[in-house]
């Protein structure tokens, strides 16, 4: 009904968001329900654990693909992605099931992953596109560093610094409200399963808190990657920040 709503203001203000709006719905509905269908076949199956380390895998591809076509014009982002979102993600699955936060069972494998990647790639592609804006638009200011005989990563600190803090802004203010304003997805769905409160906020709080540092960590690695690919070997600016 919300849908039809939105489809009614649409048309009558002429946003022309109708089929945008439609598309969005049909996809999520086809793929939620390609993806319940798989969970069953997966989790059902002997090699379980097997197929939910593919599945993390090939999230993290996908996400490193979808990251490279969304910020298509800065070079390397497809390879700067990947590092990124599957540092974390590593990173994340040795705290959570290393420390013995949770079991480790194929469902919770694969929910733990998709959480940490669908919470950095936004924020990755984010600081991609924010770098390549920021060194264009600064390129004098670069410029003017190098030739008084700053090394490459000083003369570009200012721009990762600022890209950095503007990509983290998002995830910090989601994680402050959290509680109070928002009720995050993986503390509801455990209420509604019947986990005790308490244990339902402990993981939450395990969770938002990775999540931010995961966040944090994609977003330097991009940063800092894309930093160096805008500087030649001999400390020159790349024609691509150029263009």
């Amino acid at each position: 009904m919300l849908v039809l709503l939105v489809l009614g203001v649409s048309r009558w203000q002429k946003l022309e968001l109708e089929k945008s709006i439609i598309w969005s719905v049909v996809r999520a509905t086809v793929q939620l329900i390609a993806v319940g269908l798989l969970f069953t076949v997966i989790f059902e199956s002997e090699q379980a654990a097997v197929w939910a380390w593919l599945w993390v895998a090939a999230m993290v591809v996908a996400s490193a693909y979808v990251a490279a076509r969304r910020a298509a014009g800065v070079p390397g982002v497809a390879v700067s992605a990947f590092t990124a979102i599957g540092a974390n993600v590593t990173i994340v699955l040795l705290v959570v099931f290393g420390l013995g936060i949770l079991d480790t069972e194929p469902v919770a494998i694969v929910v733990i992953a998709g959480i940490t990647i669908g919470n950095t790639m936004p924020s990755t592609v984010q600081a991609a596109l924010r770098m390549s804006d920021q060194l264009s638009e600064q390129r004098g200011e670069v410029e003017a560093m190098l030739s008084l005989g700053f090394d490459g990563a000083s003369a570009t600190r200012r721009q990762s610094a600022q890209v950095t803090s503007h990509a983290l802004v998002p995830q910090i203010e989601r994680t402050k409200v959290v509680g109070i304003i928002a009720l995050p997805g993986a503390m509801t769905g455990l209420l509604l399963a019947g986990t005790d409160p308490i244990d339902a906020v402990l993981i939450q709080l395990v969770v938002m808190i990775l999540v931010l540092g995961s966040v944090a960590v994609a977003v330097t690695i991009v940063t800092l990657q894309i930093a160096r690919k805008a500087l030649t070997d001999d400390l020159r600016v790349a024609d691509w920040v150029k263009r």
